[in-house]
């Protein structure tokens, strides 16, 4: 644990996180750099990565999102989050990359780029390159007091049509796992913006303005995702209220 308390301190200088250092995007831009992490309860690697996003949460400009895979359950110790179409979407990306394996953790940055395990300088570094990218698309998504989701969106002038995915995600902004059986048995591990839905509300051919109603009830969190096919570049992301 004493490792676990020096790496976490020293990420969090490496990655600049800590007061003044958010920056937020308006609706112009990508907005938040959406960070995946591919994550389980009974991988004895994780929690440095599972700290690390708990820190990357802090800030405004990036969406930290724990997908807890199953592919890890048979060890001993189920996660209690695990959830098969996590792992599904995590082949998807290694498919997409032409990468033959799967494992943990892992993050990708904006749909783009893998990190192995929890490197701070690589995360930093993946962040910082797509914090400037430029608006491919103009998103714009609310959440109304019926408790419905309104969104739009439309291709930036100049940019090419390609295929897409609109989706909504819902997490849990946090919660503590005391972890009893498995490489992390003894250990209270506390996860930070757990997915719990995952949810494509449609496929976009970016040749006319996307919209999209529905419904959105519950004191979950939630966000949405529009992302290239394959799964590939994620092109812009906006929290909800």
């Amino acid at each position: 644990m004493q490792f676990l308390r020096i790496w976490v301190a020293a990420a969090a200088v490496v990655l600049g996180l800590g007061a003044g250092t958010s920056r937020a995007q308006d609706d112009a831009g990508t907005g938040p750099v959406v960070v995946e992490l591919y994550t389980s309860q009974g991988c004895s690697s994780c929690p440095p990565a599972d700290a690390l996003l708990a820190r990357l949460a802090q800030r405004d400009d990036v969406l930290p999102l724990a997908l807890h895979v199953d592919y890890w359950d048979y060890i001993g110790w189920k996660d209690s989050f695990g959830d098969p179409a996590h792992t599904k979407r995590q082949r998807a990306y290694a498919r997409a990359g032409g990468r033959r394996s799967i494992y943990t953790p892992q993050m990708i940055v904006q749909g783009a780029e893998h990190v192995l395990g929890a490197q701070p300088l690589n995360v930093r570094d993946l962040i910082k390159g797509h914090a400037d990218d430029p608006a491919l698309i103009s998103l714009t998504a609310k959440r109304t007091d019926d408790g419905r989701l309104h969104l739009s969106a439309r291709r930036m002038p100049g940019v090419a049509e390609a295929p897409a995915v609109v989706q909504l995600v819902r997490y849990e902004p946090r919660q503590k796992v005391k972890i009893t059986k498995g490489e992390n048995a003894g250990r209270t591990v506390t996860y930070t913006n757990i997915v719990k839905d995952w949810i494509v509300l449609g496929e976009w051919d970016m040749r006319q303005p996307f919209e999209a109603r529905a419904p959105i009830k519950g004191a979950l969190r939630a966000a949405v995702i529009v992302q290239r096919k394959g799964p590939g570049q994620i092109l812009a992301a906006r929290r909800l209220p």
